[in-house]
């Protein structure tokens, strides 16, 4: 389904979804004796009333969000210094809160719990802007990347995401008020894809740090042999034969931090590797694990810019080699974090 234009978007769904969350709160407690009424014919420890309490906080947290950044909107003249540097800041600020907020329900709802191990010190002393570049596999990883960035290590991300997640209300305003791109695979216009991330990765400034998934997707075993197949298709046999060596990875698509390296040269690069939530990979696999009781484990490694190579062939080798990397670490990590 097409993305409802911007317009439709905020005076629709985000006042529906501020709706929606009224009705639930006036009406929760036949929800939730339903939900424990069939809970002993479904396996699992409550699970109808874990996934009901799960959708309840989300919706309740997107709402309270939305509300928050009218107030914002507000507050800066209906939008005129929304842009601003103190308001910036300020929608950090908000999204830092809310984030510790979903994590803390998290923890407590689905026993998630997130370790960092091997963290390198140029991650969390801010100093010189970073090119943070990361696997993605699992259900809400780009979430956990951001919470660590914001609160952990107190960088100020800019994004690179797809443009379908601007069908959550609070995602699409927040993110939007942000430097963000939010990128529709084949889709023409407002630049090509590499323009677009150059333009996002410019003049990024000391505490600041861009955030791309070279992969594009979450890993699937269907999707890596379908990544595969396409560098074979475009002739990039070489690329393709170390793509198959790589079992736990997508192939790695190196337009983006191309050019996200040419535009901040004096910028390093964090890889950032995770395992723990990869298993998980319909909606039925989620369904399954709750409550997860699960151990997200993150791996990152700093690479300064005087390391990192300067030809482009020898950049694309490079992000295989550092990739070949990550598929070590998963598989060495896998079952202890499973």
């Amino acid at each position: 389904m097409p993305l409802p234009h911007r317009w439709i978007r905020r005076l629709l769904l985000a006042p529906g979804v501020v709706l929606l969350v009224f009705l639930l709160v006036t009406t929760v407690p036949v929800w939730a004796l339903l939900a424990l009424a069939v809970s002993p014919f479904v396996p699992g420890r409550l699970r109808p009333l874990r996934v009901l309490w799960i959708g309840f906080c989300y919706l309740v947290w997107d709402a309270a969000a939305l509300l928050c950044l009218f107030g914002l909107w507000v507050a800066s003249g209906f939008g005129w210094r929304v842009g601003s540097p103190a308001f910036q800041r300020a929608h950090y600020v908000l999204a830092g809160w809310f984030l510790r907020m979903l994590f803390w329900q998290a923890r407590w709802t689905l026993r998630l719990t997130i370790d960092v191990v091997g963290t390198d010190p140029d991650t969390a002393l801010p100093g010189r802007p970073e090119l943070v570049v990361c696997r993605h596999a699992g259900p809400g990883d780009s979430f956990i990347l951001i919470h660590a960035l914001v609160n952990w290590f107190q960088r100020e991300p800019r994004i690179v995401l797809k443009d379908t997640l601007q069908w959550d209300p609070a995602i699409d305003v927040l993110l939007n008020r942000l430097p963000t791109r939010f990128i529709a695979p084949g889709r023409e216009g407002q630049g090509s894809f590499t323009e677009q991330i150059g333009h996002l990765a410019a003049d990024l400034d000391d505490n600041d740090a861009f955030v791309i998934f070279p992969e594009g997707g979450n890993f699937t075993p269907l999707r890596r042999l379908r990544a595969i197949a396409r560098l074979r298709d475009r002739g990039h046999e070489q690329m393709a034969v170390k793509a198959e060596a790589m079992q736990h990875v997508l192939a790695p698509q190196p337009g983006g931090l191309l050019a996200a390296l040419d535009a901040a040269p004096d910028a390093g690069v964090i890889f950032v590797a995770h395992t723990g939530l990869d298993r998980m990979l319909t909606v039925a696999d989620v369904w399954r694990e709750l409550p997860m009781d699960k151990r997200l484990v993150m791996r990152f490694w700093s690479v300064p810019p005087e390391e990192i190579p300067t030809g482009r062939q020898e950049r694309i080798d490079w992000l295989y080699d550092w990739w070949r990397r990550i598929d070590g670490w998963v598989a060495a990590n896998r079952d202890d974090a499973a």
